[in-house]
């Protein structure tokens, strides 16, 4: 993959977070604690997709 495909994805899933993250907020504000759950899960797996994509990138950067 291209290096410009990485940050893309990089990006990508920090919006993703990003929104999750105040979507979780509000749902919380809100009392809305059934989605909380479902907001949280998708933030993690969004951050790990950023984790190990950041990693492949700095191995294809430096190698």
């Amino acid at each position: 993959m291209s290096k410009k495909g990485y940050w893309i994805i990089i990006f990508l899933t920090l919006i993703v977070n990003i929104v999750m993250l105040q979507m979780t907020v509000e749902s919380f504000f809100g009392e809305e604690y059934e989605r909380i759950y479902t907001f949280s899960t998708i933030s993690i797996i969004s951050s790990v997709i950023c984790f190990f994509t950041f990693l492949r990138w700095r191995k294809n950067e430096y190698d």
